[in-house]
């Protein structure tokens, strides 16, 4: 009970806001609002860079965790950018026609791993940080990736980086505020606070509920069903 208290007090506001942002985003800053045009400028990419990451809840959540436990991994500024990196890579990996396998699975499979290791409390070494975020980027950013790979007559340079300046900036700005905010607002300074490990259970729950959805598409695909 005490937890449950805890988690609407403090925890549940914080995850309601970036809900409400990305809600807020949604009519300026995704690539859909483009009336179903293609993106041609450095803004369009720009913008749909920055959109894309806020308006899916699994990658908004997943990077945002990642903030959180790279403050206990005690590289709080540095730690997100192994992510970041192999994010790019991903994404651009994916333009040229090279995809991660499985990489919906992977990226369900990553916020349920990365939500439980938070929630056990434990930081995470600073070497395995970095793996851990290097290895999940590559799969969100080949999911990144499917905007403009999957763009009609593909994309000028200049929307490219566009994108990839918007998705770069946005999940880290993301990934560091995350992290700043349970431990200045919500005073959570140790791995074993309990606003971190709710943030954890959160992220990780949404992971199986992703994990268990793959399943059953999996299963049903398996057995021809539709």
């Amino acid at each position: 009970m005490r937890i449950v208290s805890v988690a609407r007090k403090t925890l549940l506001p914080g995850f309601s806001a970036l809900g409400l942002a990305a809600a807020a985003a949604t009519p300026a800053l995704a690539h859909h609002p483009l009336a179903g045009a293609p993106m041609e400028t450095f803004a369009h990419g720009l913008l749909s860079g920055i959109g894309h990451p806020v308006l899916g809840f699994d990658h908004l959540f997943f990077v945002a965790l990642v903030g959180i436990a790279a403050l206990y991994s005690g590289r709080q500024f540095t730690a997100p950018l192994a992510y970041i990196a192999t994010m790019i890579a991903g994404c651009v990996l994916m333009t040229a026609g090279i995809a991660m396998p499985v990489a919906e699975i992977v990226i369900g499979a990553s916020l349920l791993v990365l939500g439980a290791a938070v929630l056990s409390g434990k930081a995470l070494s600073p070497s395995l940080a970095l793996v851990a975020f290097a290895a999940a980027g590559l799969f969100h950013g080949s999911a990144f990736g499917t905007s403009i790979a999957g763009q009609e007559g593909g994309a000028a340079l200049a929307v490219h980086a566009g994108y990839l300046i918007g998705l770069a900036a946005v999940q880290y700005f993301v990934s560091v505020g995350a992290g700043l905010f349970v431990k200045t607002v919500l005073g959570a300074g140790e791995a074993a606070a309990v606003p971190a490990r709710i943030a954890g259970a959160v992220v990780a729950g949404m992971g199986l509920l992703l994990t268990l959805e793959n399943a059953e598409g999996i299963a049903f695909t398996a057995l021809g069903i539709a």
